[in-house]
């Protein structure tokens, strides 16, 4: 290229807990542009900030309107899994390369998962509440070895799930999930899981928790809305550690205010950072789309999002390029 090429990295903090990905930009001699205001940045200061730049280091902005704004950018290399943000039928259009980080989320997402499967039925919230007010309680929750659990979704994150529910002995595992799932459904079966398909409505009906693990589509958004919601159990709880936007965060509010439905853990907002009702509400737990924060999964995720757009650059194949079934899926 006949000038520098010039990187935005909008994620933040971004080579906090491991320098590496710093050093990695600093040897190529790119002029490398930092996200230094110390929060996420709206899609309007994307656009601002990397008008006029060759490639980004994205979180989960909304790139939409940067791509309006930036008629030089060929690359996109997103720090996590999501592709909502992406819009990448224009990407395809105007031959954007784009690449994640699908491998380097899945456990810390799984771990936190289960934790908050535990913490919501065994009401960790609501009582450390109760207790700084003064009151002290023991409510009786569900043990996840007498529950039916729910997950809708069982592809990297929601199969390791089922993987670490092992030792649980749940009651059931019911599985629902756009593609043929029935291999890796024996294969959990075989190791001694309870576990099988089911539609979504029977999964609605039936089970003690419900966790979501499915990307955030046409298809799926406002998969969790004010009908499905009032099918579930009143003693059921809601997890969605996946996608903001699945669920439709006013029926939910509505539901736990009422008391149809027992308890929430949502760690994914239609909005981030997140400024609505439900923190008005005790049964519900709420945390800062902290799923991938491990600090073995940040680095991981930094690092491999810096190796390929430092390939792009320097013609080599990306090691994690967006496959074309995501293409289609955001269709």
């Amino acid at each position: 290229m006949a000038d520098k090429t010039k990187i935005f990295v909008s994620t933040t903090p971004f080579g906090a807990v491991n320098s590496r990905p710093r050093e990695l930009f600093c040897k190529t001699g790119w002029e490398i542009v930092y996200n230094t205001t110390q929060h996420k940045l709206s899609s309007e200061e994307v656009a601002l900030m990397a008008r006029e730049v060759d490639g980004i280091v994205a979180g989960t902005e909304d790139l939409g309107p940067l791509m309006a704004a930036n008629p030089r950018l060929k690359i996109i290399s997103r720090v996590g899994i999501g592709l909502d943000s992406v819009p990448l039928a224009e990407c395809q259009k105007r031959g954007i390369a784009v690449c994640y980080t699908p491998d380097a989320v899945t456990m810390a997402v799984a771990e936190f998962t289960i934790g908050a499967m535990i913490a919501t039925t065994r009401y960790f919230g609501p009582v450390d509440r109760m207790i700084r007010r003064g009151a002290w309680q023991r409510p009786q929750g569900i043990r996840l070895g007498e529950a039916m659990i729910g997950l809708v979704g069982f592809g990297r994150i929601g199969s390791n799930v089922a993987r670490l529910l092992l030792p649980f002995h749940p009651r059931a595992v019911l599985v629902n999930d756009i593609k043929d799932k029935s291999k890796e459904i024996a294969g959990m079966r075989e190791r001694g899981l309870a576990i099988e398909s089911a539609t979504l409505g029977r999964i609605l009906s039936a089970v003690d928790i419900l966790s979501l693990h499915v990307p955030l589509s046409r298809q799926t958004r406002l998969l969790i809305g004010a009908r499905e919601l009032a099918k579930m159990k009143p003693n059921a709880v809601l997890l969605n550690t996946a996608r903001g936007g699945l669920v439709d965060e006013v029926a939910l509010h509505r539901a736990l205010a009422a008391g149809s439905l027992a308890c929430a853990a949502i760690d994914v907002f239609e909005r981030e950072p997140y400024r609505g009702p439900l923190a008005e509400l005790d049964n519900v737990q709420l945390t800062a789309h902290l799923g991938s924060c491990s600090i073995d999964c940040r680095a991981r995720m930094e690092i491999e999002a810096t190796e390929d757009l430092i390939r792009f650059f320097r013609g080599e194949p990306l090691r994690n390029k967006v496959p074309q079934e995501e293409y289609e899926w955001q269709l």
